[in-house]
C-alpha cells in the first residue's frame, strides 16, 4: 500500500547550485529505487534558519511530496545523515484529502 509522504531536508548555503541541482537528483533516485511514486520536488531557495545549525545561520530548503511504501524512507534518511551537504531533515505522513471526500461521496450517495 502507498502511502503519501513529504519530506523537506536543509541543505548547506555554502554548495553551488549544481551540487544542490545534483543532491536533489541523489534523494529522488533513491526514492525512485526504492518504490515511490508520483514526486513533487520543489527547491524553496536558500533561507534564514530560525536557530543555528552546524554553525549555519542560513539554508537551502528542498521539499519533496510523493507516494511509496514505508520501506522507502530509511534507506533515503541514511544517506542525507551520512552526507556532509544536508545539515537537517524531516519526513512526515500526509493525511489524505481525497480519501475524506471519497468517503463523504460514499456517504452522500447511501444516505440519498
Amino acid at each position: 500500500m502507498s502511502i503519501v509522504y513529504e519530506t523537506i531536508y536543509i541543505l548547506r548555503p555554502d554548495i553551488g547550485d549544481e551540487q544542490v541541482e545534483q543532491a536533489i537528483a541523489k534523494y529522488q533516485n533513491l526514492l525512485t529505487e526504492q518504490g515511490a511514486e508520483n514526486m513533487k520536488i520543489q527547491n524553496r531557495g536558500k533561507r534564514r534558519l530560525a536557530y543555528e545549525i552546524k554553525k549555519h545561520r542560513d539554508g537551502i530548503y528542498v521539499q519533496m511530496d510523493y507516494t511509496g511504501p514505508g520501506t522507502a524512507i530509511a534507506p533515503m534518511e541514511r544517506a542525507m545523515r551520512l552526507s556532509e551537504e544536508v545539515i537537517r531533515y524531516l519526513t512526515i505522513k500526509q493525511d489524505l484529502p481525497e480519501e475524506t471526500v471519497e468517503e463523504v461521496e460514499d456517504t452522500v450517495a447511501v444516505s440519498a
